[in-house]
């Protein structure tokens, strides 16, 4: 019986969980397919603040879903997708969008990469070449006779086998 009841309070706990705001692409209503494709093209380019590895269209986060109404109502009241973007950088900074402007602010993120792998290039072409400059050791005399000693001896040896 106790399980039944653990069961029941299980099911009535779940099922009285608030949902997560369903602002969904479905849930907006467009005048023309135009329309339509502009706001998901515009969602793609902006980032989701929670997520930060995924465009407000892919979120389900409640920000995500918040910013995409947002858009849809400055989409409706006839803001260009330049002043909509504008707004939103305005407000959360450059990080919202997923290509950002070339600026000093930003340059670390645009040319950072190209400076590390030069760096790394610089790096790798000084170690081969100090790798080349390296002499090979050279046997000394001593070295050398005990060398030529195990060789004859290897010779002699494999003609006794013979």
């Amino acid at each position: 019986m106790k399980p039944l009841i653990a069961s029941l309070v299980l099911l009535l706990m779940l099922g009285t969980q608030p949902l997560p705001a369903a602002v969904t692409l479905e849930s907006f209503t467009f005048a023309a397919e135009a329309d339509k494709q502009r706001f998901k093209e515009l969602i793609e380019q902006l980032r989701c603040l929670v997520c930060q590895n995924q465009s407000l269209a892919d979120s389900d986060a409640e920000l995500a879903h918040d910013l995409r109404a947002e858009v849809y109502e400055m989409m409706t009241d006839g803001n260009s997708d330049a002043e909509i973007a504008e707004f939103l950088v305005a407000r959360y900074g450059d990080f919202v969008l997923y290509n950002p402007p070339v600026k000093p602010s930003t340059y670390l993120l645009w040319y950072g990469p190209f400076v590390l792998l030069l760096i790394a290039a610089f790096l790798l072409l000084r170690a081969v070449r100090r790798q080349k400059k390296t002499p090979e050791a050279e046997f000394s005399g001593a070295e050398q006779k005990r060398l030529q000693d195990v060789l004859g001896q290897a010779e002699t040896d494999k003609d006794a086998r013979i």
